[in-house]
């Protein structure tokens, strides 16, 4: 079955401010709010038909492009300008199918944002939420829910941008896709997280109901799946383990992942790093708990050197240098063997890498992977079509931060929380006089995201309730 042709007639970027609840550390960034972007825009058929299509996403600082000279509100504009370079390439863009017109226009955003010294990932962003979208409209033009879209491949998915999968059959591979109904949540715990609830003053003590330390978020959520963020300084990461171990190690079981969030400049430190925390007898449950390590080494040289010594010590995956879609056939040759997925580097690279996986995992006998993780997707759109994507690929556990760091879904009206909760009684609970991420025995429960008409939600979010952003078709 052809995929069909389509092209963006209109398109409408908005905002809205979230703030955090608690500060969020990684690495040696601490964020305490951002605005949230929103794309709404319209497709339409060589016939004539049209339909609505949405998508929204964070506009994280110092994640993208963690340049210390720049400013939060210089990384807002930044994305901010990825957004609209690709309006404006969307907007000139021949009707194709949805795959087709990401395929066209990916080199031409990547040059466009290279030519303003905006990275990869920058880059990637703006391309991302608008495939989203496309992809949303695609599925309600035709009545359906993203995973039969997918596994059926009306987006028209081909190995055009990944030639190494051109023998590959991703028609098949596609068809097989058998997402989960439910997903466990794994825990976040950042660099500024308190980890007991003894350790928080009286005074920074939160009375909104949700949890503040480790402790509380176990006890409330039953977590068993966790993140855990590293600074790069070996002493002070080895003591918070300690701690972290402490609470982690009463429960029956769990898994655990640590990210490096690019803290080390090459990989012999990180070599001696793991041989500390591998020694460490109180360490050795979290240790044995270990699935994966992200991202050590900073992006400027990940990429260039071998990092083999320390891949047989841990899986490593790249995260922060997977900035474009060859990206990780060139960490595999350096000893990497997995790549993270999230919704703000794009849909497509994530189901290509996920074939990748499948491809190279049946010719060499060797277990590569593919991660979900976050970048504090907010409750609605972002998070579930997150959700669709950390499903599709099978992840079978996905980082989830958004809830933990910012109150529900915090400054969107009450009849659009109340929306989102009525269509999504199994991901969502009411309490507090919010709408809040409902986590129960460490899981998400995504049956009803799955099934929705479009990419993970029906419901379109108050545009009224908006300000206007950068650009528009």
């Amino acid at each position: 079955m052809t995929a069909p042709r389509l092209r963006v007639v209109e398109a409408r970027l908005r905002e809205r401010p979230v703030r955090f609840r608690l500060p969020f550390r990684f690495g040696a960034t601490t964020v305490t709010g951002a605005p949230q972007a929103f794309l709404r825009l319209v497709v339409e058929t060589a016939d004539g038909r049209r339909a609505e299509g949405q998508a929204a996403e964070l506009l994280v600082p110092k994640w993208f492009d963690k340049d210390p000279a720049l400013t939060e509100a210089q990384n807002f504009d930044q994305l901010r300008r990825s957004l609209a370079i690709a309006a404006g390439l969307h907007r000139d863009a021949a009707p194709a199918s949805a795959f087709a017109l990401h395929t066209a226009l990916e080199p031409r955003q990547h040059a466009a944002c290279a030519a303003e010294g905006l990275g990869g990932l920058l880059a990637s962003f703006g391309l991302a939420l608008f495939d989203r979208a496309i992809l949303d409209a695609l599925c309600r033009l035709e009545g359906t829910d993203s995973v039969t879209a997918v596994r059926t491949n009306r987006m028209g998915l081909d190995a055009a941008t990944a030639p190494d999968l051109a023998e590959f059959d991703l028609g098949l591979f596609l068809a097989g896709l058998s997402p989960a109904e439910t997903l466990h949540a794994r825990h976040t715990i950042g660099l500024a997280d308190p980890i007991t609830t003894a350790e928080i003053p009286a005074a920074e003590r939160l009375e909104d109901g949700l949890p503040q330390s480790l402790e509380q978020a176990v006890a409330a959520y039953g977590h068993s799946h966790f993140k855990l963020k590293l600074s790069g300084r070996a002493d002070a990461d080895l003591d918070r383990l300690g701690r972290i171990a402490a609470v982690l190690d009463t429960l029956p079981h769990y898994r655990a992942t640590l990210d490096g969030n690019e803290q080390f400049a090459e990989a012999g430190p990180v070599v001696e790093f793991w041989d500390r925390f591998a020694a460490d007898p109180r360490l050795a449950r979290l240790r044995a708990a270990v699935l994966f390590l992200e991202q050590p080494i900073a992006r400027a040289r990940a990429l260039a050197e071998p990092i083999h010594a320390l891949a047989e010590r841990v899986p490593v995956e790249i995260d922060e240098s997977d900035a474009e879609i060859g990206a990780f056939p060139r960490a595999r040759a350096l000893g990497y063997r997995g790549v993270s997925s999230k919704s703000c580097k794009g849909v497509y690279r994530a189901l290509l890498n996920r074939a990748r996986i499948a491809k190279w995992s049946a010719e060499s006998g060797t277990r590569f992977f593919l991660s979900t993780e976050d970048l504090t997707t907010q409750g609605g759109v972002a998070l579930q079509q997150d959700l669709v994507l950390a499903a599709l690929v099978g992840a079978g556990h996905v980082e989830r931060n958004g809830h933990h760091y910012v109150d529900g879904m915090a400054g969107a009206p009450a009849a659009e929380q109340q929306a989102f909760l009525a269509a999504h009684p199994d991901l969502y609970a009411a309490s507090g006089g919010r709408t809040r991420l409902s986590i129960r025995g460490g899981r998400l429960a995504i049956g009803s995201v799955l099934a929705a008409r479009g990419l993970g939600t029906a419901i379109t979010p108050d545009w009224s309730a908006m300000a206007d952003g950068p650009t528009e078709i």
